[in-house]
């Protein structure tokens, strides 16, 4: 298989936020009085929706959060993410190592990914190449996310390559037709069975690229 574009997912394929991020979103549900580990939140919401996420919480458990929770929560994490924020153990080598056109396609909104992205020293290579579920309209599982950056593009599903981490984005990927590599990074490796492949590392993955002749290494 010849691919012509490679999308990747940020949170935990580009950048290595989500276990700072939900230490951040447990911290704050404690103060609403719910009470959830870091882990269990990845296992949970892993590569969901925000608003998705605190509306599952709010209709299994009852609780009550403000209309400013999401903002609020949005910006401890920002801080956070500033000072604790590291790429992905061997991205920036991948990335810079491709031979064919990449983009980042995120379920965050478009700050999100860019701060993400320049604070891990990833955005030069990803400048005009970001698509967000929120200018799209549509979030993962949902495939119109990833359609839309191949449309852009000018490439065919069936010759896009997707790098996710979550089974919310392995979904995604697999409803768009297209080729799924999956990073187990610590998942439940069943939840991302439906994946072409999985990996252990990013490494892997660009040795996968390499075999290809995909990757100038």
């Amino acid at each position: 298989m010849v691919y012509k574009l490679v999308i990747f997912d940020c949170d935990g394929v580009l950048v290595d936020s989500e276990g700072i991020g939900n230490d951040v979103f447990a911290e704050m549900l404690a103060t609403y009085g719910h009470q959830i580990s870091s882990d269990e939140s990845i296992s949970r919401f892993r590569g969901m929706q925000l608003a998705r996420c605190l509306d599952i919480l709010e209709r299994e458990t009852g609780i009550e959060l403000p209309e400013s929770f999401e903002t609020d929560l949005r910006q401890r994490m920002s801080a956070a993410f500033q000072t604790k924020l590291r790429p992905v153990d061997g991205a920036l080598r991948l990335v810079e190592s491709l031979k064919v056109p990449f983009c980042v396609a995120s379920s965050g909104p478009r700050k999100k990914i860019e701060e993400n992205l320049r604070t891990t020293d990833l955005y030069p290579h990803f400048v005009g190449k970001i698509f967000s579920g929120y200018e799209v309209g549509s979030w993962k599982p949902e495939p119109d996310l990833f359609l839309s950056a191949a449309e852009r593009f000018g490439v065919a599903p069936g010759d896009c390559v997707v790098i996710e981490d979550s089974f919310v984005g392995v979904s995604a990927g697999v409803a768009a037709e297209m080729t799924v590599l999956a990073l187990d990074a610590d998942v439940d490796p069943g939840g991302l069975a439906m994946a072409d492949r999985v990996f252990a590392s990013m490494d892997e993955i660009r040795e996968f690229f390499v075999s290809r002749d995909l990757s100038h290494e």
